[in-house]
């Protein structure tokens, strides 16, 4: 029988979904702007589409690596034991069993499908859109699909970038994510990719699917910290971390080897820079023990791994007051950080791959993993000018306003969930 909070929020979301002209499901992010590139796109999402013709519905893991801690997000309100409101987003915990290792992201998401279809039904919501992030559960998916089918649904999936290339799994487990891409790929109704030169990829690599796909990159918005430079909050992190301001570079991301720590942090250590190098990532002790291992990074003062940041007020202003940015993503598709440093942080030094090049262009400085260049670009990029360096700023604002601001990529994705959409977008 259920509870009279559970009775409550029944009625909550049945009024929130009145007069809806289209209720959209996003599975496949942890959480809602804790970390990540799908997280970070989701909040975004959420807290600036709100003309009022969309609810949107958003699954998070409930515990685990990763997981939704509400009590993180500021505005969020929970409404019963599992569901929580913010912004124009009802949200719903999932739990996973942890001790499964990395099929727990394949659970989690067929849990989470059934969440929806469970939504669909009690709710009646008709035509709703299904987008899922990521191709974890391709052998499962064609079942799911014809069952949103059958509940007026239409199904779109983000392939994310090449998540068989990521180099903490293992070789079984990087054949299953290939298949699993292809299955999903093949029974999608709409394959939505962030990356023109994701889309590229998938055209090319299932042709004999004749996948129907488009591009949406991610949004950022172009604007300066409401900080102060002697806020306190700021300058406890500042005075906590022993930096100074435009002295240090930085680097915000998961802590995963994918997005070349190991490059970053060697090439820094040998580099004869004066500055600092910030760390702001997720936990992963395992990770960090075994790069210490290798490099003895904790003996070097310059480094400094700074913990999460979850104050965005905070985190716009600790990218602005960076010297430079330091992105080593290289299987992903747009990264929502690349957005961020573009709009925040005037030089980024960005691994030299498609994705990143397809993003920024002329904008940025490029590396790649040979010995000894990025600590040479470094100690290049300590000699600019301030004039040199304002220059790139301003390349960096022009290729924002170009192809990613929010309000472009809003008005596309609800040319999406409508079934208006087209091939191909801002280059």
């Amino acid at each position: 029988m259920g509870t009279q909070a559970d009775s409550n929020a029944n009625d909550r979301i049945a009024g929130l979904l009145k007069n809806k002209e289209k209720v959209v499901f996003c599975v496949g992010c942890k959480s809602i702007g804790q970390y990540g590139g799908f997280e970070t796109f989701v909040k975004g999402l959420v807290e600036r589409d709100s003309n009022g013709k969309n609810q949107y519905f958003v699954s998070c893991k409930a515990r685990g690596e990763g997981c939704m801690e509400v009590d993180k997000l500021s505005g969020a309100e929970m409404i019963s034991d599992r569901e929580f409101l913010y912004c124009n987003a009802i949200c719903y915990l999932v739990p996973v069993n942890t001790g499964i290792g990395s099929a727990q992201a394949i659970q989690y998401d067929l849990d989470s499908l059934k969440f929806v279809i469970g939504y669909i039904e009690k709710y009646k919501i008709q035509s709703p859109v299904v987008y899922i992030m990521a191709c974890r559960i391709g052998p499962f998916f064609r079942k799911y699909v014809k069952r949103i089918h059958a509940l007026g649904g239409r199904v779109i999936i983000n392939p994310d970038g090449h998540e068989w290339k990521r180099s903490k799994w293992a070789p079984p487990i990087r054949a299953y994510w290939k298949i699993s891409e292809k299955k999903m790929v093949k029974n999608a109704d709409l394959v939505a990719c962030d990356s023109l030169n994701i889309e590229n990829y998938i055209r090319k690599q299932y042709e004999s699917f004749h996948p129907n796909t488009t591009y949406v990159a991610y949004g950022v918005d172009e604007k300066y910290s409401e900080m102060a430079d002697d806020d306190p909050v700021y300058r406890d992190w500042i005075q906590k971390n022993d930096l100074s301001g435009k002295e240090y570079y930085l680097i915000v991301g998961r802590f995963v080897p994918e997005n070349n720590f190991e490059t970053i942090i060697r090439e820094f250590m040998k580099s004869k820079t004066e500055k600092s190098l910030v760390i702001i990532t997720t936990p992963n002790s395992k990770f960090y023990t075994k790069l210490d291992k290798e490099y003895a990074f904790t003996s070097d003062p310059r480094i400094c791994f700074a913990g999460t940041v979850y104050n965005q007020k905070l985190l716009k202003k600790i990218r602005e007051k960076a010297y430079g940015y330091l992105h080593g993503h290289e299987v992903g598709g747009t990264n929502p950080s690349l957005l961020e440093s573009l709009c925040s942080t005037k030089l980024n030094l960005l691994y030299k791959v498609g994705f990143n090049e397809e993003v920024a262009r002329d904008a940025a400085l490029y590396w790649t993993k040979e010995e000894g260049n990025l600590s040479a670009l470094i100690e290049k990029t300590d000699a600019m000018s301030g004039e040199e360096i304002r220059l790139l700023g301003e390349k960096a604002i022009q290729r924002i306003d170009e192809a990613y601001r929010w309000n472009y990529i809003i008005e596309r994705l609800n040319a999406i969930w409508n079934g208006l959409e087209h091939s191909g977008g801002r280059e």
